[in-house]
């Protein structure tokens, strides 16, 4: 059932995204600022959304000098009540909401909650610089991370001579790092890379995508998971294989649009939006930077993979009234 749904993922971003991203999409629309924006932007959500939200704002502000902006990034799980209670009107997520997130947000308004697809990340699986690891299939990165081994492995990978490695390698234990479970970014690698199974009690938790990413770079025998916006000199994103035998897919950016990279995925918004009723101009024109050219060219620097025109002009449509 896990292949399939990674199937059906890769399926879904083959549909959507029909350009090659190396650039952004020249038919995306230029931003046209418009009069009265005013007050405060509000989101809380994804750390792995974090800078990108930050770089946004800061764009977005050199429209509107006077609107303020406040940004808390713990984990996607801390988006869903941020909005029911009302205090953001922006909730990034690296995964979608669960049914019972949905739920939740339903019984309070009375409506599901607006989905915005933002932008595309390659969930990568880091190394230090100096491994020489060539790549893993999904179900040796289970034995590595996970107790339960969901994934079909014959037997757990504790060290990195399990995977061939030799010399100074063969017996150093896997130093294993990952996010908290507020993190989207866990439950997706839980559900995608482990096949639902658990997580290893030894895995380092850490609060953000940016600590992983640390732990990686100074711990020589260490390996983590984080989104590749959060890419450093100090590690190296491994190319996986869905299965033995198969062959290894890198992380470029051409992988992740074609969904030939395993762990391709979405990045996204949750606004609430009632059926038939207007947001406010302020949550109107920050979706409308979001998805413009300099909007989405802020996706592309930050390193992850925009969107094209005509996909983008949809998630618009989601929100402004006609």
């Amino acid at each position: 059932m896990k292949r399939v749904v990674t199937l059906v993922l890769s399926a879904a971003i083959v549909l959507v995204i029909s350009i090659a991203a190396c650039a952004v999409d020249p038919n995306l629309p230029e931003y046209e600022p418009v009069s009265g924006i005013s007050g405060t932007i509000i989101s809380v959500g994804s750390d792995t959304m974090n800078n990108m939200m930050a770089l946004w704002a800061e764009g977005f502000r050199k429209h509107y000098p006077n609107v303020r902006v406040e940004i808390e990034g713990k984990g996607s799980s801390t988006a869903p009540p941020a909005l029911i209670s009302g205090t953001a009107q922006f909730g990034p997520m690296s995964r979608e909401m669960t049914l019972d997130e949905i739920d939740a947000f339903e019984k309070a308004f009375g409506y599901r909650p607006t989905l915005l697809r933002v932008g595309l990340d390659a969930l990568a699986v880091y190394v230090n610089k100096d491994n020489p690891i060539e790549g893993l299939t999904l179900a040796q990165v289970d034995a590595i991370f996970s107790k339960t081994l969901r994934c079909g492995y014959g037997s757990s990978i504790d060290t990195w001579g399990d995977l061939g490695l030799t010399d100074e390698w063969s017996r150093r234990p896997i130093s294993l790092y990952g996010r908290n479970s507020a993190s989207g970014t866990y439950g997706y690698f839980k559900e995608n890379a482990l096949c639902g199974g658990d997580y290893k009690d030894t895995v380092k938790e850490q609060p953000g995508s940016a600590a992983v990413v640390q732990g990686v770079t100074v711990d020589r025998y260490g390996i983590g998971y984080s989104g590749i916006g959060y890419a450093t000199s100090g590690v190296r994103p491994v190319p996986l294989a869905r299965a033995q035998g198969e062959p290894y897919i890198d992380t470029s950016t051409e992988n992740v649009v074609s969904g030939e990279y395993p762990l391709a995925r979405f990045l996204y918004i949750y606004i609430n939006k009632a059926p038939g009723q207007p947001v406010s101009p302020l949550v109107e024109e920050f979706v409308k930077f979001i998805f413009s050219r300099e909007g989405q060219e802020i996706v592309e620097r930050d390193g992850y993979v925009s969107v094209p025109a005509d996909f983008a002009a949809r998630q618009v449509a989601q929100v402004v009234e006609k």
